[in-house]
């Protein structure tokens, strides 16, 4: 049996002889719960709903393999993968940007805001309309030059260390010239290969299939156990580089080795649905106010991002139906009102 013994954070658990103990707070872990069946919820009710409409049992009869053609052809087919993508891209954009958030100690310090997810859409936009790339071609570029761009920011933000205020200022700088190119290479196009270019630059999970799932989940498996791993190192880095050292840590290299991981994880969900604007910001923000933690937790980001977007996906589908919008324009008409009021946030408490 277990022993169990309260702190102020959390409880401890030991086993009967005492050589195991853990902590864990309970209310992270509630919210956790609560994030993950609200995101599976409305993930069913996005599956189950629209122009066939499909029971929740046959839903359940379909995944399980007993369902008729036209169930298969409708959950398997059309409406699952689009809601395995959302939730995946969700949580790797929710990862990202607590990752960011957590190494330049700035709540603006997230993906999209300092260019990383516009350099990435910078690499889709030149394979789409310079050289008229296919998809897998497509979501390489992508990610190839969302690694470029971390790593120019990263070098120019780089003096005695990377500082948070100026890692944030320099990305902010390389988006907005990313942002002029694409728009530049827009007006340059065919009108056809304009619209399409312009549509993916918003973000977007219209017609997902199965191709588009594998990529995030490989992703995620492969580099969420990494970044896991070194988060009790990014709690330690939130305290500063000199505080890290002391404790052990080689914080230029730690930090590294976390911006590599975070902007992988980032590019790739990227080049799945397109740079979809404010998850990577509002998430891990969200998580941090649900589970009151001093800092920014991982898993509770990735959870919120996955609600988030695929909330938002619900929502873009269902309120102007027909007409189905693409998700970043409801991510980014919520996160606009997000960003102005923490902008406000922190001008008022500076």
């Amino acid at each position: 049996m277990t022993q169990v013994a309260s702190t102020v954070r959390g409880t401890v658990l030991r086993s009967r002889g005492g050589r195991l103990s853990f902590l864990v707070d309970m209310r992270a872990l509630v919210v956790c719960v609560a994030l993950a069946a609200a995101a599976l919820a409305v993930g069913l009710v996005g599956i189950a709903t629209g122009d066939f409409p499909v029971s929740v049992p046959d839903v359940f009869r379909t995944l399980v393999g007993e369902g008729t053609k036209a169930t298969d052809f409708i959950v398997l087919t059309l409406r699952l993968p689009r809601v395995l993508t959302a939730l995946l891209v969700g949580a790797a954009l929710g990862v990202g940007g607590a990752v960011f958030q957590s190494l330049s100690r700035n709540p603006l310090g997230s993906p999209d805001i300092v260019g990383f997810t516009t350099g990435a859409a910078s690499g889709a936009v030149v394979a789409l309309l310079v050289f008229h790339a296919g998809a897998l071609v497509v979501s390489g570029a992508a990610i190839g030059a969302g690694m470029l761009t971390a790593l120019l920011v990263y070098v120019l933000a780089f003096r005695r260390g990377v500082q948070g205020y100026r890692l944030v200022l320099i990305g902010i700088g390389i988006s907005a010239v990313l942002s002029s190119v694409n728009s530049y290479l827009i007006t340059r196009a065919d009108v056809t290969d304009a619209q399409g270019a312009a549509i993916w630059l918003i973000g977007s999970l219209n017609g997902r299939g199965w191709e588009h799932v594998r990529p995030v989940a490989a992703a995620l498996i492969l580099l969420l156990p990494v970044v896991f791993l070194l988060g009790p190192r990014l709690r330690l880095l939130e305290m500063g580089d000199d505080a890290a050292k002391a404790l052990g840590v080689s914080a230029e290299r730690s930090r590294l080795a976390l911006v590599v991981a975070a902007v992988a994880v980032t590019a790739v969900a990227t080049a799945s649905a397109g740079p979809v604007g404010f998850v990577a910001l509002a998430a891990p923000q969200l998580a941090r106010r649900l589970t009151r933690q001093p800092g920014v937790g991982l898993v509770t980001s990735a959870l919120m991002g996955a609600f988030l977007l695929v909330t938002s996906d619900l929502a873009a589908q269902r309120l102007f139906a027909p007409t189905q919008l693409p998700v970043g324009v409801m991510t980014g008409a919520v996160g606009g009102v997000y960003l102005a009021w923490l902008l406000a946030r922190e001008w008022r408490r500076s």
